[in-house]
């Protein structure tokens, strides 16, 4: 999981160790070495991470954190805060000013790792959604869209056995006006969960009747619930507990016993961030309706996969990240619609258009570019993945005996697929114009192919 994290620290040897560590595991590390340059160089280059140190002159770990969170262009970027601070009403005030987190020196490594790919876990989608918002702000058809602050009337589901910190837990989430259903069993959690609409769920790891991990794992593997935030309650002294949790894709872990102003700190985060995804993706949805897709498939259409193009060239040259594109098209389609009739020709593209959508990732996107080709854009994506992508989406048409009419009647079709990767100074139309040429050099080869350009 390749990233790019700003470390922050007055005392160059503390930068140091942490670089060396960071970058022993291939992330990218930028420097700061106080909190206002550490703003500077948030805005520039826009980190997947931040690693904060409580204690600078001039402006401290705390004030450049709420600076940072109130700051609508870089607010989004998580930050874990770096302290020899351990007193909890130190890490309250940090979660109260957005820390996403703390770490306390000395670090721990796998505390350092496994928290470093759980929030950049989450930036990443919530990069995707960012920059889809961008591209529907800069056609005209949507307002920006801002981090949510209000969380009240929040529904948290909460499955624990231990009743005295059930109460306890009930009666703080309710000060916060959030609406909190509790099960002291966990028979119907995962029934609870994927039909409760909630907006956090808090599961002990301590249950006497399952394993809350496993049942929290299980929660986050539902796609009902996919993008609700979890946390779940482990044992103060069973780190490698909290670290398993993280890896697992657990968003967050609560020690116990519960520090019941932490806990609202943390379960705030979460819930806040999940509503920001929330309205990314309802105005992403909004943009959708507003002529952006393609009539036939529900795929993108060709406008808006030329500006998502431009945008997504620009980041991935920017970060150093490799991105795909992938060009197919349809073999022999003109002889559906000769012999069989334009609606018949249709109901084929629909099914290709079905083909691709279940191929694809969640961060990738799909476009139909015209007539019988599809365009697929697939970020932090290499050659060798872009090809295993390529192959199975042309598989599966291989495979599969397209409708044609409402009687039945169906057909074997084959597809030809282009693909290329961004290379350093490219534009999209570069990009795209590799991958077609691809795109005709399976179609000369016989077809039923992918060919990747060199």
């Amino acid at each position: 999981m390749t990233a790019q994290i700003l470390v922050v620290d007055d005392i160059p040897a503390n930068v140091k160790l942490l670089e060396a560590k960071l970058t022993s595991e291939y992330y990218d590390v930028i420097t700061a070495r106080d909190g206002f340059e550490a703003i500077t160089q948030a805005k520039a280059h826009k980190p997947d991470i931040i690693l904060l140190d409580v204690m600078m002159p001039g402006m401290d770990g705390f004030e450049t954190c709420r600076k940072i969170k109130e700051d609508p262009e870089i607010s989004h970027i998580p930050v874990v805060m770096v302290t020899a601070l351990s007193e909890k009403a130190d890490r309250l005030k940090g979660l109260d000013c957005g820390a996403d987190d703390f770490l306390t020196k000395p670090i721990n490594d796998m505390a350092l790792f496994a928290r470093v790919k759980s929030l950049i876990r989450i930036k990443m989608l919530l990069d995707e959604l960012r920059l889809r918002d961008k591209t529907s702000l800069q056609m005209g058809i949507q307002s920006d869209t801002q981090m949510v602050s209000d969380v009240s009337g929040a529904r948290v589901l909460l499955v624990d056995d231990d009743t005295v910190q059930g109460k306890q837990i009930v009666a703080k989430l309710g000060e916060e006006k959030y609406t909190v259903e509790w099960l002291e069993e966990s028979t119907d959690a995962l029934q609870k969960a994927t039909a409760g609409d909630f907006d956090a769920v808090l599961i002990s790891t301590t249950l006497g009747d399952a394993d809350g991990l496993r049942l929290a794992s299980q929660i986050k593997s539902q796609e009902e619930t996919r993008n609700v935030p979890l946390l779940v309650l482990v044992d103060e002294d069973d780190t490698r507990l909290m670290y398993k949790s993280l890896e697992l894709g657990i968003n967050d872990y609560l020690t116990m016993p519960i520090d019941r102003n932490e806990m609202t700190a943390r379960v705030r985060t979460q819930i806040r961030r999940k509503r920001y995804q929330e309205a990314l993706r309802s105005n992403y949805q909004q943009s959708i309706s507003m002529a952006l897709t393609d009539g036939l498939t529900g795929l993108y259409n060709r406008h808006y996969l030329n500006t998502h193009l431009t945008n997504m060239v620009q980041e991935s040259l920017k970060n150093n990240k490799p991105l795909a594109l992938m060009i197919m098209d349809m073999d022999h389609f003109k002889q559906v619609n000769d012999t069989y009739g334009h609606d018949a020709g249709d109901m084929v593209l629909k099914q290709l258009s079905f083909i691709i959508i279940n191929v694809v990732r969640s961060t990738d996107l799909a476009a139909r570019f015209g007539g019988e080709e599809f365009v697929i854009l697939m970020p932090e994506t290499d050659a060798q993945a872009a090809m295993t992508t390529a192959n199975r989406v042309r598989e599966q048409v291989e495979g599969t005996a397209f409708k044609i009419n409402a009687q039945g009647q169906s057909i074997n079709k084959t597809i030809s697929i282009g693909v290329a990767t961004l290379n350093p100074g490219d534009t999209g139309e570069d990009l795209l114009k590799r991958a077609d040429t691809m795109l005709y050099e399976a179609k000369n080869g016989g077809r039923n192919q992918v060919k990747l350009a060199a």
